[in-house]
């Protein structure tokens, strides 16, 4: 059986984080400094490959490292 992380995308990963954090989407976009578009189409996996700049902005947004975003 193959365990789900291996597919698991960036934005599933934000998705968690955020909500855990208990932030809606559009409270991480204004922390990370994003459009809120930009941050729904990454969690929906309309973006699959967000740039390294999008990506520190929102572990930024999530006072994460970004180690902890990318594993």
């Amino acid at each position: 059986m193959k365990s789900q992380n291996n597919n698991e995308t960036i934005g599933d990963k934000i998705k968690q984080l955020r909500n855990k954090q208990g932030l809606t989407q559009d409270e991480l976009a204004r922390k990370s400094d994003l459009p809120y578009t930009t941050l729904t189409k990454i969690e929906t996996n309309v973006i699959t490959k967000p740039t390294i700049q999008t990506v520190v902005k929102i572990a930024k947004g999530l006072g994460v490292s970004l180690d902890d975003l990318m594993k």
